[in-house]
Order: C-alpha cells, then sequence, then structure tokens
C-alpha cells in the first residue's frame, strides 16, 4: 500500500544538501547503476539514461554555480513496497542574478539491497538555465526526447522505419541578431518548406523542435531523397540569412507504447545529427545497409563514433548530395 515516507524523504533531503554544499563527489552514490537509469533536466541536452549517468553526475552538478542559497517550499515522499518517489520545490536565488526562481525536482527510487537507490531523477525550471542560473549546461550531450509530447500520434507504430532529424546550425546567435518578430517568420517558413518536402517524400513530419524537425519514413531511401532534398532547398535560397542546415538519419524497429514513441531510434538519430555539421548529412551503419550499394547514393568519410546512452563504437556515413 502506498504510504508517507520519511526515509525517502530524508534520503531525498541529504541529496540536496550535498548538492547544496558542493559535495559532488558523494552524489553518484545516491543513484542506481541500474541501465533503466533516467536522469531528466529542463534543457533540451538534459536527458541522460543508463549506466553511465553515475559518471556524469558529479561534473553535471559541478557546473551549478556554488553561491546561491535554497529555500524549501514543498516536500513531500511516499513509498510502495520496493519503490518510492519524492517531489520537491525550491526556491533558488543564484548570486548575482536580480531575482530566485523556482526549482522542481521529483525521484523515483527503488530498493537495492539494504538501502533505497534513486531510478529516475527530474528536475525543472520555468526558465532557461541562463535566466535560471546566470549559466548553461553542457556536460550532459544533446539529446532530443521528441517522442514524449502527450497527444502525439504517428502514422506507423511497428516495423522498421527511418527517423531523420534536422537543426540548424548558430541559430541561437541568428536568432538573437533578427530579433523575435523576423525570426519567428523565418523559423516558420523553414519548418513549413521542410514539411512540404517530407510529405513529398511520402513521409510523416512528426513535430518540429525549437529549430529542429523530426520526421519519419518507411523506407530509407525515402529519406535519404528528403534529405537531399532539404540541402538543395537550403543552397537555392535566395534571400539571407542562409541557413546552416544538418541532418541526421537513422533506421530501426519503431514502437509506439504507453506514450514512449521510436525508443532508441529517435535518440540515437537525435545523436548522429549532433555529430553533422552545416551543409551535412549523417546516417547510421543500419540506413546505410539498407539502401544496399545502389549507384543512386554515394557514401563518404565514415567514421566511427561512440554515443551517450549507447554502447560501443557505431559507423556513420556522409551522404554526398551536391
Amino acid at each position: 500500500m502506498i504510504r508517507p515516507s520519511p526515509e525517502l524523504l530524508a534520503v531525498s533531503r541529504r541529496l540536496h544538501q550535498a548538492i547544496l554544499a558542493g559535495k559532488t563527489d558523494i552524489l553518484a552514490g545516491f543513484f542506481s547503476l541500474a541501465e533503466e537509469m533516467r536522469f531528466i533536466g529542463t534543457a533540451e541536452n538534459e536527458y541522460w539514461n543508463g549506466s553511465v549517468v553515475s559518471d556524469g553526475i558529479a561534473n553535471f552538478f559541478s557546473e551549478v554555480p556554488n553561491t546561491y542559497a535554497a529555500e524549501e517550499i514543498e516536500a513531500e515522499a511516499f513509498e510502495n513496497g520496493e519503490t518510492g518517489w519524492s517531489s520537491f520545490v525550491h526556491r533558488i536565488h543564484f548570486a548575482g542574478l536580480p531575482e530566485a526562481s523556482i526549482q522542481r525536482t521529483t525521484l523515483v527510487f527503488v530498493l537495492d539491497g539494504a538501502g533505497w537507490k534513486i531510478i529516475q531523477r527530474h528536475g525543472s525550471a520555468p526558465i532557461s538555465n541562463t535566466v535560471h542560473m546566470g549559466t548553461e549546461q553542457t556536460a550532459i550531450q544533446r539529446l532530443v526526447d521528441a517522442t514524449r509530447d502527450e497527444g502525439l500520434t504517428l502514422e506507423q507504430t511497428e516495423g522498421l522505419a527511418s527517423v531523420l532529424f534536422t537543426d540548424l546550425e548558430g541559430s541561437t546567435e541568428l536568432a538573437a541578431a533578427l530579433g523575435d518578430r523576423r525570426w519567428s517568420v523565418l523559423i516558420n517558413e523553414h519548418f513549413g518548406a521542410m514539411e512540404g518536402i517530407v510529405t513529398a517524400h511520402h513521409g510523416q513530419f512528426v513535430k518540429s523542435l525549437g529549430d529542429g524537425t523530426l520526421s519519419s519514413f518507411p523506407s530509407a531511401q525515402q529519406a535519404l531523397r528528403a534529405a537531399i532534398q532539404m540541402q538543395k532547398a537550403i543552397l537555392s535560397a535566395k534571400t539571407e540569412p542562409r541557413f546552416g542546415l544538418r541532418i541526421g538519419i537513422h533506421t530501426g524497429d519503431v514502437v509506439q507504447a504507453g506514450g514512449d514513441f521510436f525508443g532508441a531510434v529517435v535518440n540515437k538519430a537525435a545523436r548522429i545529427t549532433s555529430a553533422a555539421s552545416a551543409g551535412k548529412i549523417m546516417v547510421s551503419d543500419a540506413t546505410r545497409a539498407m539502401v544496399g550499394n545502389t549507384s543512386d547514393f554515394n557514401f563518404k568519410d565514415t567514421i566511427s563514433a561512440s554515443f551517450k546512452g549507447f554502447e560501443g563504437q557505431h559507423l556513420i556515413h556522409r551522404l554526398e548530395w551536391d
């Protein structure tokens, strides 16, 4: 039966106190080493999974400015057998910033031997890290969790699919230079153009993600042709500013269950996109294998890369398009 848990409340407060005191060397001991571990924050790059979390926790929290005051506003914890959870709301004021901001944290626990370990941590603020803390955190590699939005409906719910991400290089600086109104017009025009290309190649435009897009295709060849057309559209644009588009594609099993769409296929496609530069199309070895030895596509610059959250090395290839 579910019941209040003073023990988990105390464990959670010890974690918060260690963070506040800058004792980053002991933080990993609070977390599970299981591959099911999830470490989630506010920013789009703050989604980390698996046993690698314990290796990065100290670095993650060491990037938090150590001159701040925290006031606990709400705190509660519950347990049910071998699982439990806690939630906190803190008002945090970082030195040098004019106002305090709100930090919300939830922790999910499992019994591991004789003690409780955190299997999921989710911390969020209703504003950006730059405003919240005066700095942007970069310790956890960018991973777009694009497939968990409530209400998202996919046309293909199982089987093989090729997932395509696009991302604009240098968009933050460009948006600042143009101003919100002009940037909003340009980015919406860009999204419309990308969606038109996806649809023309029999894909599904799933959603836009800040300055990027997520799409799916029933075949790898359709995804590659769409990617080539996207880069050609950017190159042929007659007006400024000129966008620097990078694209990543991965092919794998599609699954829709409990609001989790695509799973590792989306995550790996996002990793591949982050490895590309402006004007480049990078594809996974799986996508490369799906199209076979056809002369329709030419691949160059094969490299071996490691991705956070994925074991071992992964071959990725550059698709020539110009």
